[in-house]
């Protein structure tokens, strides 16, 4: 998947999920579509011409990740979510 991409939104209900894990600066396993596999903090959601992205901090540094490019997060208190676009 390309980051120019048409960008597909997700599933309210992981989205939902996503800012919980920003809310409580949880550390999450992220595994991205491309095959990517990081454990990072989430950080905050935020949004970048029509794009929603997470920004993730890993050893000190920020990174924003485009949601559609999330396979897949997990921690202890919410399990493992496997990201579903919407329609």
């Amino acid at each position: 998947m390309l980051m120019n991409d048409e960008y597909q939104p997700i599933n309210c209900d992981d989205y939902d999920n996503l800012e919980l894990a920003c809310q409580h600066k949880l550390t999450l396993k992220l595994e991205l579509r491309d095959g990517e596999v990081l454990e990072a903090k989430a950080v905050d959601l935020l949004q970048k011409k029509r794009v929603e992205y997470l920004t993730i901090e890993q050893n000190g540094t920020q990174r924003d990740v485009r949601l559609d490019h999330i396979s897949s997060f997990s921690h202890p208190e919410i399990g493992t979510v496997v990201v579903s676009l919407s329609d």
